[in-house]
């Protein structure tokens, strides 16, 4: 990068944050998945990777806490058209089984949940053998969605690299339905699955929950402590009580182990941030909160061995209106730059 001007607008064709360079030359690499298939509520989030590379020509490349962290090298691959196709087809499909509210009465109803279902297995697969083939290859992998459904496929090949890792999870659900709707690989069943089929995740931190059914409250109590959940009501009253946001992020963190995957999806945040979000919840964390955790974690000396950034849901009724891409764009930028400074391949600033 010796050429490159970080000070210079990003041109026209230029990749991730305006960045020249390719995936070889990259130490991070970005995986877009636009899949929304199961999305129940709002929709939009299939576009959520390229309004965030669109946006992400906007953010300043200074960053107050990392120094210079794009120099590691950043590159966000093509979205592969399997995926868009499958993601159109399907999504078409999985309307007909949420309309029915679950009541599968006939054949075509059975047929048209059997199919998602059968997607939602193949994504994974595509995403576990691309995640996969990045790790062996020496790269920090980052899934980029796309609804919470997507990094299921990269858990399961990052459990084949460490044998035991915990999740730092940003949501304003606990995602952890059963099939919910009847869709096994649903973006609310994200976590179930996870804790069923991954045994190398030992712990599992949730933080911002404000929204959760009471099988999903029966069923994390019943994961005794490998599941830690910290309510958003619980996290604003302690601070209403006088407790600085500096104790509780160490708290948070002091669940965890060394090594650390992040799965942020932004209805985590409050809603200011991300109104067009697939489920948004009124409360949530300030965006300067969840960056000071993300440094907690990073100074306590844990190592994050990648994370997911999802749900991010462009306007789709008024293309000016990018503040949904805005905000995904820097909290991906944020996430990079710590990433990349918990692996030794960027520098805290002082």
């Amino acid at each position: 990068m010796t050429s490159f001007n970080p000070n210079a607008a990003a041109p026209a064709d230029s990749g991730i944050f305006g960045l020249p360079g390719n995936e070889a030359e990259a130490a991070l690499v970005y995986l877009p998945v636009p899949w929304e298939v199961t999305t129940s509520y709002g929709g939009g989030t299939s576009g959520g990777p390229a309004a965030i590379l669109k946006a992400s020509h906007q953010v300043d490349l200074f960053d107050l806490d990392v120094l210079r962290p794009y120099e590691a090298g950043l590159y966000m691959l093509p979205e592969a058209t399997e995926i868009i196709a499958w993601n159109k087809t399907s999504k078409i499909l999985a309307e007909q089984v949420i309309e029915a509210r679950g009541e599968i009465t006939t054949q075509a109803l059975r047929s048209a949940l059997d199919h998602v279902n059968q997607r939602g297995e193949q994504l994974n697969r595509f995403v576990h053998n691309e995640t996969k083939r990045l790790l062996e290859d020496g790269k920090i992998v980052a899934i980029v969605g796309g609804d919470h459904s997507v990094p299921f496929g990269a858990l399961t090949a990052v459990a084949e690299k460490y044998p035991s890792f915990g999740i730092l999870h940003f949501d304003a659900h606990s995602d952890t339905r059963n099939a919910y709707e009847g869709f096994k690989w649903s973006h609310a069943s994200i976590m179930y699955n996870v804790l069923e089929h991954v045994p190398q995740v030992g712990h599992l931190t949730q933080v911002g929950i404000r929204d959760i059914c009471e099988e999903e409250i029966q069923y994390t109590h019943g994961q005794s402590k490998r599941v830690k959940t910290f309510f958003d009501r619980d996290l604003s009253r302690r601070k209403y009580h006088g407790e600085n946001w500096n104790q509780i992020a160490e708290e948070i963190i002091s669940t965890l182990p060394e090594q650390v995957w992040i799965s942020f999806d932004i209805d985590g945040l409050d809603p200011r941030y991300c109104p067009h979000t697939g489920t948004p919840v009124p409360g949530g964390l300030d965006f300067a909160e969840a960056n000071y955790l993300l440094s907690v974690l990073v100074k306590s000396g844990r190592k994050i061995i990648g994370f997911d950034l999802n749900e991010v849901s462009p306007n789709t009724e008024n293309e000016t209106d990018e503040w949904d891409a805005n905000v995904g764009a820097r909290l991906l930028y944020k996430l990079t730059a710590w990433t990349l400074a918990s692996r030794g391949l960027a520098q805290l600033r002082g």
